[in-house]
């Protein structure tokens, strides 16, 4: 017959049980192959960052970390499998400031609750966003750009895929700025960066992982960047903060998260990981190939950070009025 007692005690045993059960997967985590889902296609910046990361991790634990490209429908595909697998640690995300921040605004069937569906685990890399123009636009600073454009009103243009950073970005600047310029949508960036060079276009806020060699060969001339401290690589170019923009700060990132209620045991034990991996001179390397700079720390602040850049970034998507049915 069962008492008051029985109907207490009950449930917390069966929690302690599990509570054992969870702390002894944890002591022999990782004891098989580590799934890592990048919700872009292989052989781009985050998919390279996915797999180095990975090669890291793999020396660490014994273990082989197995990157799984699933791309589709603005990242959406691969942060829905991941948000929906077993939260044991052996499927993780490979996320970014686009997939866990920009695609929840932008695309309007996106049915992942990043807030809720994940529990961040740790940062891996900061990518600035860099202000440029056409060496055919005569300005050599900020205000001097403004000027331009106010003395040539309507005569300046930006081009970009819509919704994509420099879309994004570069109409905060236009409205920030109080300038009137134009926005010309283009299919890929690879057009829109073309017609930059050639002068069709004459500036863009983009990412400095692809500026930053046209940068050095000067084809294009950097005005600012759009994070809150200067760039190691390029010491004398100023940032947005400093040219007059409060709070213009907008750096990319990258960073690990697992489903919802992955144990805190694994979770600290990634996190370890992963910060001692950032740490060596092989992945420093490796981020420095893409002008990125390694972002240790705890899940808490990665949280902190994923907190933050959700609004940040719903904000920017409403003011640029872009908006995608997919």
């Amino acid at each position: 017959m069962l008492t008051r007692r029985s109907l207490v005690v009950a449930p917390l045993a069966l929690a302690a049980a599990n509570g054992a059960v969870m702390s002894a997967a944890a002591q022999t985590y990782p004891a098989r192959p580590i799934k890592m889902i990048v919700p872009y296609p292989p052989a781009g910046p985050i998919d390279t960052m996915a797999r180095l990361l990975g090669q890291q991790l793999s020396e660490r634990f014994g273990q082989q970390v197995v990157i799984d490209n699933r791309p589709g429908a603005g990242s959406m595909l691969g942060t829905r499998a991941a948000a929906g697998a077993e939260p044991d640690g052996y499927t993780l995300l490979f996320g970014s400031s686009g997939s866990l921040a920009v695609a929840p605004a932008l695309y309007a069937n996106f049915d992942v609750d990043i807030r809720n569906a994940f529990v961040p685990i740790g940062a891996v890399a900061l990518l600035p966003h860099v202000l440029v123009v056409s060496p055919s636009v005569p300005a050599k600073t900020v205000g001097e750009l403004i000027a331009y454009a106010k003395a040539n009103p309507g005569k300046l243009n930006y081009g970009a895929s819509i919704g994509t950073p420099p879309h994004l970005l570069s109409t905060l600047f236009k409205t920030r700025a109080g300038i009137d310029v134009v926005y010309v949508p283009y299919k890929g960036s690879a057009a829109s960066v073309t017609d930059l060079l050639a002068g069709e276009t004459q500036f863009t806020i983009d990412g400095l992982t692809g500026l930053f060699p046209l940068i050095q060969d000067g084809k294009l001339r950097p005005l600012a960047l759009a994070r809150a401290q200067r760039w190691p690589e390029l010491p004398d170019v100023p940032t947005l903060v400093e040219s007059g923009f409060a709070d213009f700060t907008v750096d990319a990132w990258t960073g690990v998260v697992g489903p919802a209620g992955t144990p805190a045991a694994i979770v600290n034990m990634l996190n370890r990981a992963i910060n001692e991996s950032l740490a060596s001179p092989a992945a420093k390397a490796g981020l420095a190939r893409f002008s990125a700079i390694a972002q240790t720390g705890s899940p808490r602040e990665f949280a902190g950070l994923i907190a933050s850049e959700l609004p940040k970034w719903a904000a920017i998507v409403r003011l640029s009025g872009a908006r995608i049915e997919q």
